[in-house]
């Protein structure tokens, strides 16, 4: 009995990482308003376009922008809404603008 309650409250943790929708985070944690709402048209020409950005770079650049290991260019606008954000968010925003076209 005991091993079926930690394999559910396994399952019941692992679930909402996975149910993650990128999309709906991009617009919940106000991608969007620097981004665009397609990932094309930024607020400024400074900003990246990352529509099809590759998922595994944009994850570790989120990573590092909101740990402070990339702080350049103009990731201080990032930083500020980085604490919006969980790794695993992080994770379902990268592999949805990955898939962005």
């Amino acid at each position: 009995m005991k091993h079926i309650f930690l394999i559910a409250a396994a399952l019941a943790v692992a679930t909402p990482a996975l149910a993650l929708d990128g999309a709906k985070l991009y617009q919940e944690k106000t991608c969007l308003a620097c981004h665009g709402k397609d990932g094309k048209k930024t607020l400024t020409p400074l900003y990246p376009k990352v529509a099809g950005q590759n998922a595994a770079y944009a994850e570790q650049q989120m990573k590092d922008i909101k740990s402070g290991a990339r702080a350049n260019g103009q990731s201080a606008a990032m930083k500020g809404v980085m604490h919006l954000v969980n790794d695993a968010e992080i994770k379902a925003l990268a592999e949805y603008l990955s898939k962005l076209k």
